[in-house]
């Protein structure tokens, strides 16, 4: 739906827009005031041509230059007032209509903060982005001005067509041909439109999504030189977009033509009847001045048909753009059930039978985790270990509950985690992930995200911890910002942060995904020196792809292929495990460590360390579970 473009469904503008309802409820009252106000403004507009039949029937048939001075004094009056009546209703919705955007852009920010990851992981952020800019401002401009002319056009063409009834009924009905083709007409550029609306939409959203990617990804397109190949991919899109609003105008430009020519061919006949009848004295000047006028006060209105409905279903489009983010399901704040007393689990960190798929995978596919039992006894620290893509991030992943678990269940001290209510597990579970995010704020406020209640002493004790002293060094020290993505910063400094952020709070479970893998080897040894301090005071999972991180677990656990295959101490690993042997004999040989110990596994036929990933030693791997 948001990588491919979706055409407009078979759906009722006014359905769409009815939906916004709610966030218009509270100005109502200003909303119909003004209409009101508009729709009066837009009735004294039709007063003008009968006070021109009362000038050209009275003081001007009868010579009445007093009468003439006064008719031309009251038509001054009569335009005063519409212009301040218009001016009036845009005062009266300015403001309102303002808060009513501001509102729907909160709940649209507070809405995306509360949906699951696997959402973000299908949606590109820019179509994400126009809604909450683009599409709410053109919703805001729809309430502003085409809702309210809707009615006012509406009903001004409703009392003209009266006026011009009662004043000559024979011409009128030469004014009311046009009406059937017109309706025909606008029914089909309203389903055409739709579609044309909905796909320059989504490709905004596109072409957003494009800008923020190269802005973010600058460095990588400048250091491998293309910025061409970016800037041809943006060609492309905005030409694609370009190519629809043309086709957006040629169809604005047709319905617009029609329904301009038809009246005024309509008018035109009206003018040659009313001529011919004014020549046989069956209709007073006066009174053809007033028909004519009135049918020409008409004309904006009935013009301003195709603009409207444009408009219309523009705002329609952007109605459901909005809502299809909205009405996406949130986190469940309780998934299960409490456990029932005297049922609850060891302590520590468990995992049961856990299963994992993405919910976007394909039926039948293989899960990415599968049968996943692993026990990390309090205050144990435990070291997860596999090839790249064997699922440790994604079980990881599980913990805080950034996903849920497909099958099975993850306890904390022997409660199961989808009983939790997500505020609390995120307390008692900290996360640091391999790739750090930092946001535009300061370097204290982005740390002290892990924990909003800590004071400045457990600030520092986490900088000291993570070894980012650097802060002390930057301008304005723990107050400098580090702009946008922490970008400002080298990849081990924006790391060491978002240590200190994981470990700032003292939490009661530690989720490290790799988190020194872009310190030098003189820094990593000083973060794992004081990190052991941490680690001794909590219970902690470690994504570990080097030696030197493995060596800060208490106990491995290897996983491959989705599954757990074995757990034991690194020594012991070493010796029985020939794929784990292999993993940590190209882990230290990329970082230069001595690969003594990998000399003392157990020699298996056909393995080695030039083995790929995935060999294994024979059955004692299943026993040490």
């Amino acid at each position: 739906m948001h990588q491919e473009h979706v055409e407009a469904k078979d759906r009722s503008a006014v359905r769409s827009l009815l939906r916004l309802w709610p966030y218009v409820k509270p100005v109502r009252v200003r909303l119909f005031g003004a209409a009101l106000v508009a729709v009066v403004a837009s009735c004294l507009g039709l007063v003008i041509p009968l006070v021109l039949k009362w000038i050209v029937d009275g003081p001007v048939a009868h010579s009445d230059p007093g009468g003439v001075w006064l008719g031309a004094l009251c038509l001054l009056l009569l335009g005063i007032l519409e212009a301040v009546l218009f001016g009036v209703r845009r005062w009266m919705v300015a403001r309102p209509l303002a808060g009513v955007e501001a509102s729907m852009r909160a709940d649209l920010y507070r809405h995306l903060q509360r949906l699951p990851v696997a959402f973000h992981d299908r949606w590109p952020s820019g179509q994400l982005l126009s809604r909450g800019t683009t599409d709410l401002m053109l919703l805001r401009m729809f309430l502003a001005f085409p809702l309210t002319f809707l009615l006012v056009n509406a009903t001004t063409i409703l009392a003209g067509f009266v006026v011009l009834l009662v004043q000559e009924w024979t011409l009128g009905l030469v004014l009311l041909a046009p009406v059937v083709p017109l309706m025909l007409i606008c029914s089909a550029f309203e389903a055409k439109y739709a579609k044309v609306a909905r796909r320059a939409q989504d490709q905004v959203g596109d072409l957003t999504t494009v800008v923020e990617e190269s802005v973010l990804g600058i460095r990588i397109i400048k250091g491998f030189g293309r910025h061409r190949s970016q800037s041809d991919a943006f060609r492309a899109l905005a030409g694609k977009l370009r190519g629809t609003e043309l086709g957006k105008a040629r169809l604005l430009a047709r319905i617009w033509a029609l329904i301009t020519t038809l009246p005024e061919l309509a008018i035109g006949a009206a003018l040659v009847f009313g001529t011919i009848q004014v020549a046989d004295g069956e209709l007073s000047a006066g009174t053809l001045v007033a028909f004519l006028s009135t049918a020409l006060a008409l004309r904006w209105p009935v013009e301003s048909i195709g603009f409207m409905l444009a408009w219309s279903q523009e705002a329609a489009t952007a109605t459901e753009r909005y809502f299809e983010v909205m009405d996406a399901a949130e986190e469940e704040e309780d998934a299960g059930q409490p456990a029932a007393p005297g049922t609850a689990g060891p302590g520590g960190m468990v995992f049961e039978g856990v299963e994992f798929r993405y919910p976007d995978a394909e039926e039948g596919s293989a899960p990415v985790l599968a049968g996943i039992d692993l026990r990390i006894r309090p205050g144990e620290t435990m070291a997860l270990v596999g090839a790249t893509g064997s699922g440790k991030t994604t079980l990881t992943s599980l913990v805080p509950r950034l996903y849920e678990a497909t099958a099975g269940r993850i306890t904390l001290d022997g409660e199961d985690i989808s009983a939790m209510p997500r505020a609390r597990l995120r307390e008692l579970v900290s996360v640091a992930f391999e790739e750090p995010t930092l946001f535009s704020a300061s370097v204290g406020e982005n740390v002290l995200m892990g924990d909003e209640a800590a004071g400045e002493e457990e600030l520092l004790r986490a900088l000291s911890v993570a070894q980012a002293g650097f802060v002390h060094e930057l301008p304005q020290g723990i107050a400098t910002e580090v702009g946008e993505q922490g970008l400002s910063l080298s990849g081990g400094q924006r790391q060491r942060l978002a240590l200190a952020r994981a470990v700032v709070g003292r939490p009661r479970f530690l989720v490290l995904d790799d988190p020194l893998s872009a310190l030098d080897v003189h820094t990593e040894a000083l973060v794992e020196a004081a990190l052991r301090q941490v680690l001794a005071d909590t219970t902690a999972v470690v994504v570990a792809h080097r030696p030197s991180t493995v060596m800060l677990a208490d106990r491995v656990a290897l996983l491959s292929g989705g599954r757990i295959s074995a757990v034991g101490t690194h020594q012991e690993l070493l010796r029985t495990n020939a794929e784990y042997a292999w993993l940590m004999s190209g882990a230290e040989a990329e970082g230069g460590a001595e690969a003594e110990p990998v000399a003392q596994a157990k020699p298996v036929p056909g393995t080695g360390p030039t083995d790929p990933p995935g060999a294994k030693a024979p059955a004692e791997e299943g026993s040490t579970r």
